[in-house]
């Protein structure tokens, strides 16, 4: 399916799983939003602001941090999500933030939401079981995971000059799954305006 006008243009809210300054996942985020323009419009948000999840907190009127992070869900076409490997998952920050968008049961602002993920590591396994245990996490919220070949990055460190990621043939990859992703949230955009 092949979409070429302006209504092709989708945003995509980019979730980093790390909070730190110089994080790999961030930078890799901010290099796609730069290259995916203008079909894509990628913003990133990282989750310094996000409380530990305690279900005594989760009413009205909650912290706006939450809903700030549940409101881009909602009005995003598709998420984007890059995280690092953390003691073979997913740093706790990100996971906390999942529990925090899963509420309330089973009416998650990720249900049906198409999401793609990047993993990366120091090692050359590139994060594939951080990857496995986010599906399973996204597969329980009910979010659309978009098939394709996985998108791990190994020896991320290598693989940056000046903060931006520099990694042709990866970034080609890359490229390749944003363009299933971009698709994907188009469908699910036509279909909601057909009901």
């Amino acid at each position: 399916m092949q979409y070429t006008n302006t209504q092709d243009q989708v945003r995509i809210l980019g979730i980093s799983g790390s909070l730190r300054k110089a994080s790999f996942s961030t930078a890799i985020l901010r290099t796609l939003a730069r290259k995916a323009a203008p079909l894509m419009l990628i913003d990133v948000m990282t989750l310094e602001e996000i409380p530990f999840y305690n279900e005594d907190l989760d009413r009205s009127p909650g912290s706006s941090a939450i809903a700030r992070l549940k409101r881009s869900v909602v009005e995003s076409d598709g998420v984007l999500i890059a995280t690092p490997e953390y003691n073979h998952g997913i740093p706790g920050v990100l996971k906390n933030a999942l529990d925090w968008t899963s509420r309330p049961a089973f009416q998650s602002c990720f249900r049906n939401k198409p999401v793609s993920i990047i993993s990366s590591s120091l090692a050359f396994t590139g994060g594939v079981r951080a990857q496995y245990q986010l599906r399973e996490t996204l597969i329980a919220m009910h979010a659309q995971l978009v098939m394709g070949p996985e998108v791990v990055i190994g020896g991320v460190h290598t693989k940056f000059a000046d903060s931006e990621y520099n990694d042709e043939t990866g970034l080609s990859f890359i490229m390749e799954s944003l363009e299933r992703l971009r698709v994907e949230a188009l469908v699910r955009r036509t279909s909601m305006v057909a009901y």
